[in-house]
């Protein structure tokens, strides 16, 4: 039996689980077991090892799954282990390298150690100095064995859960057990590092060049970076480097990720980031990098502008257009929720602490209301917390709101398209009118000849499908107790035609008022 299968480990993950689905019902219990405390949940996924606390690192952005004693704790997992042991070690750099190495010098203690593998300093034949991230041996194998325990074990779970995880605990996971696969090959690290140098190669953020040619599933080699970690205070002050420009460069960079062009580095920790020298930033580790689609990113925007211009029945709209408000949520309630929120958010007076403390007690006080947060918004969030948590370690009364609002203003245009102003938008759309026009004559064909189809908007089918629960419900338990009733009837026990009668009929008034 494999050992990520064995049955101690397996306990362990579903313990982990059950706490998870737990925490999300906002239950007390399920099959008799509470769910962990917090110390003791962390304690199981550092046990459970690369999958789980990968997965912890997503869960801890989710403020909307756990209380704040359980999302200190997750907060507080940090991707580092302890490196590969020397057996293990020699064979994976074998595996990679071969017998023959390239490099002129290889120091085999590592500089960092993670889940997923441990980098190295090595020197090519030609003197330059190279980073060498080697897999950590059997990681793969690891890995797969624990998506497949997540997904048996979500397929028990989900129908007890379907609607208390409305704010899709399921999408979380099942999107996170397709990340993390890609990112234990480490030939796509290569891939995302060189899609990303070509987006973004011409701008002011630097990213480490990498050896294509020395490279494969097993390593990693790319040049060797050099920098301050972006969360070291002190060595930041005394190489008089003013965060304050740091700060805005990363802000800016994100936004361009997010917003611009949709495509972004979704693994965000001050690991991750170095400052160098001229205060440049150097951006590490592209095993996680995430598409945004465009509607969602135009649905972003427009959650960002209503909410500056303080525009509710436009920032209620674009809520529901970004799936984090569910298509049936009831006007009024949302609006008066809006405007609570924004009251908040426009108070200049308060700190990141006071402000934070206030919109949660709102989001206390209507926890009733259908929010939910899409997976898309998740990796969003992360890079969010990222920057909050940078602002308010380095910036006397930082407010996340205040302080990247107005830079998320000046890059709205070009988010939306129109970076060079009104007659490059102009040519833009008339260069696409022929398509528009082929799209319209299209239409009218299907039209008239009774073929055309049409598509309802995953906003329209949510809607729907909460609206006609309930009544399939009721018919769904009509028809059992009519199949009952026949059954009963064909039974040869005592009473059995009037116990068949009464279940025909009690299923029969099911099915009418489910139908009325």
């Amino acid at each position: 039996m494999p050992a990520a299968l064995a049955p101690s480990r397996v306990w362990l993950a579903f313990r982990f689980l059950h706490t998870v689905f737990v925490l999300v019902r906002r239950g007390e219990s399920f099959l008799f077991l509470r769910p962990l405390p917090p110390r003791e949940l962390k304690a199981a996924i550092l046990t459970l090892g690369a999958s789980f606390i990968k997965l912890a690192q997503v869960l801890a952005t989710r403020a909307d799954f756990f209380t704040d004693d359980y999302l200190a704790e997750l907060r507080g997992i940090h991707d580092e282990v302890a490196p590969m042991r020397e057996a293990d070690f020699r064979e994976a750099f074998t595996r990679a390298f071969g017998d023959a190495p390239p490099f002129a010098s290889f120091d085999p203690a590592p500089i960092a150690s993670a889940s997923i593998g441990q980098v190295h300093a090595a020197t090519l034949p030609d003197g330059r100095k190279v980073a060498v991230k080697l897999r950590r041996l059997g990681v793969a194998k690891r890995v797969r064995d624990d998506i497949f325990l997540v997904r048996a074990m979500l397929s028990v779970f989900t129908p007890f859960f379907s609607r208390a995880t409305k704010n899709s605990v399921e999408a979380v996971l099942a999107e996170f057990s397709a990340m993390i696969v890609k990112e234990v090959d480490l030939s796509v690290e290569l891939s995302n590092l060189r899609k990303f140098t070509d987006a973004y190669g011409d701008g002011t953020v630097r990213f480490p060049v990498p050896e294509p040619a020395l490279s494969s599933a097993d390593a990693l080699v790319m040049s060797f970076e050099t920098g301050l970690r972006i969360d070291d205070k002190d060595a930041l002050a005394a190489a008089g480097i003013p965060f304050r420009k740091v700060l805005d460069a990363i802000i800016a960079f994100y936004i361009e990720q997010m917003l611009v062009r949709g495509y972004f580095h979704a693994d965000p920790h001050p690991g991750n980031i170095l400052v160098r020298e001229d205060g440049g930033i150097t951006l590490l580790d592209f095993g996680m990098v995430k598409r945004l689609p465009a509607d969602t990113r135009v649905a972003m925007i427009e959650v960002a502008k209503t909410a500056h211009d303080r525009e509710y029945e436009g920032f209620i709209k674009a809520c529901k257009r970004l799936g984090i408000v569910a298509a049936g949520a009831d006007p009024s309630e949302m609006m008066e929720f809006a405007e609570r929120m924004f009251d908040i958010f426009g108070d200049a007076s308060l700190s990141a602490a006071s402000m934070q403390a206030l919109a949660f007690s709102v989001l206390a006080s209507m926890k009733d209301l259908p929010f939910k947060v899409p997976q898309d918004v998740v990796y969003v969030m992360r890079a969010s917390t990222l920057i909050e948590g940078l602002g308010t370690t380095y910036i006397e009364n930082f407010n996340g709101v205040k302080d990247i609002l107005p830079l998320l203003r000046k890059n709205l245009t070009r988010a939306m398209g129109a970076e060079a102003g009104l007659f490059p938008t102009v040519r833009q759309e008339l260069a696409g009118l022929p398509l528009t026009l082929r799209r319209m004559k299209t239409v009218l064909l299907e039209l008239s000849e009774a073929s055309l189809a049409v598509k309802l908007s995953p906003e329209t089918m949510e809607y729907a499908g909460e609206r006609l629960r309930p009544y399939l419900r009721k018919f769904a338990l009509g028809i059992l107790l009519i199949a009952a009733g026949f059954l009963a009837a064909l039974t040869d026990v005592p009473h059995a035609v009037p116990v068949a009668w009464t279940l025909f009929v009690a299923g029969a008034v099911r099915v009418w008022l489910a139908l009325r």
